[in-house]
């Protein structure tokens, strides 16, 4: 079977070819999880996912600016309610900036609440004359190299979900509660500026938005009058990478009979479970959320065209989100024919770039890192290539914590390799820290102002 041949249901991805899939050893006990989970309340809501694809239909016409930042993978030991504070406070932050430069509303996403499975270029990892499998994320096997840690466990799922239902809790008070407030944000990009190497660069933009924030206080638009000033709209987004958790979270929204994937608002394929014949595109053809694909350098224009055929036939504005991760040496050769392909198609999509899978490095003493002039360069590159074909760089994916970890080198405060020591805590792959996340986002801001200038922000569409 092939994907759309038959008609769709949750469980249809089973007879398709999978990738990144984990071998549990005990199948009878994955089966009693799933069936478990499938009768848990959801995650999330119908309506919700259908108020986000809203979004970013605006975002498709130019119109909005997408912002999608978090952990590579979730630790469930890093289940504290101050990494997550901290982490949604920075992507607040971020968009205030990006809102300012794009003149724009933007589309706040987190990878949060159930980015617990990872991809791995590899099945197994050896360490001296030792070969385990791959640690593929905590919802699977545990980062620990030791056999029992890297068996892959059921019982983890039901963790994940447990987890995921209480960060969704938190993050919904804080986007309603008061934490959101526009001058509240505004107020610690202030401090940011100030402490920052490059603080004379930032200033005019911050003081800027002071102003604006003044004048629109002046007109009587407050927190106290305004909603959208004390509150705002955030969803959660992750890789539906563990596709027995995902079917176990889907839904029929009982107001359109349509089935939703209920464990995020915004799901994705990755570069390496994009195949059009494969399970992971069979089973997110069939759920009614958003959802977006990774793009890597290896996509071809056909193949691209064929799976947007397969995931959005009807072409409804917002459904799809195209990840650019091409790599800062790659971009210039790759995105153009990508973006050229889709333009002509006449398929309504996002464009983002993720300028951050495609630079990742390895130091001389075997650490994963990334670059923050790289990081920069793609970010600018994207922009460039939308620029030349006359479409809508619609926004940013990041890997980032709130937390002051030491995981990239570059920035304003120039880590280094040295650095990296200091704080190295990922599991996974190399994150933007506080600062340098904050940096990435003025600097974008900048870009987006340029553009503005030079009459360059109209998308195509809205031309």
């Amino acid at each position: 079977m092939t994907a759309s041949t038959t008609a769709w249901s949750p469980d249809s991805w089973r007879s398709c070819p999978i990738k990144q899939s984990p071998a549990y050893p005990d199948l009878a006990a994955l089966a009693a999880m799933e069936e478990k989970l499938g009768r848990y309340p959801p995650l999330v809501f119908a309506g919700e996912a259908r108020r986000l694809q809203e979004q970013l239909a605006n975002a498709a016409d130019g119109r909005a600016i997408v912002l999608l930042g978090g952990d590579c993978a979730e630790s469930f030991a890093d289940f504290t309610a101050n990494i997550l504070r901290d982490s949604f406070r920075v992507l607040l932050q971020m968009s205030v900036v990006l809102t300012f430069g794009a003149s724009l509303p933007v589309v706040k996403m987190g990878r949060m609440a159930g980015q617990y499975a990872k991809p791995r270029s590899s099945d197994t990892e050896t360490i001296g004359k030792e070969t385990l499998p791959s640690y593929r994320g905590d919802i699977i096997n545990g980062p620990d190299f030791t056999p029992e840690s890297r068996v892959p466990d059921p019982a983890r799922m039901e963790l994940g979900y447990f987890q995921a239902a209480s960060k969704l809790n938190l993050l919904r008070a804080f986007a309603s509660g008061g934490y959101a407030d526009l001058h509240r944000v505004h107020g610690w990009n202030l401090g940011f500026v100030e402490r920052s190497p490059l603080a004379e660069r930032y200033r005019d933009l911050a003081h800027r938005i002071d102003e604006t924030l003044s004048f629109m206080a002046a007109c009587g638009m407050t927190s106290e009058t305004t909603r959208d000033m004390r509150e705002t709209d955030f969803y959660v987004a992750h890789e539906a990478l563990l596709l027995p958790y995902e079917q176990a979270l889907t839904r029929v929204d009982s107001t359109t009979g349509e089935w939703y994937g209920c464990s995020a608002h915004f799901l994705w394929i990755g570069d390496r479970t994009r195949q059009a014949d494969g399970a992971h595109v069979e089973f997110m053809r069939g759920v009614k959320n958003p959802i977006g694909m990774k793009c890597g350098p290896t996509l071809e224009p056909d193949d691209l065209l064929r799976i947007l055929d397969l995931l959005n036939p009807g072409n409804v504005p917002g459904r799809m989100t195209l990840v650019s991760r091409m790599g800062a040496d790659k971009i210039a050769a790759r995105l153009p024919a990508l973006v050229r392909a889709v333009r002509r198609s006449g398929h309504k999509v996002v464009w983002i770039t993720d300028p951050m899978h495609g630079n990742t490095i390895t130091t001389s003493n075997n650490i994963k890192t990334r670059r923050f002039d790289d990081i920069l360069a793609e970010v600018r590159g994207f922009f460039g290539v939308h620029a030349a074909e006359g479409t809508w760089a619609g926004g940013v994916h990041v890997e980032m914590t709130g937390q002051d970890v030491t995981e990239c080198t570059g920035g304003a405060h120039r880590l280094t390799e040295a650095n990296l020591g200091e704080r190295y805590e990922t599991f996974c792959d190399p994150r933007l820290n506080a600062e340098q996340s904050l940096e990435l986002a003025f600097l974008v801001a900048e870009e987006l102002k340029r553009r503005r200038a030079a009459g360059g922000h109209l998308s195509a569409a809205a031309e």
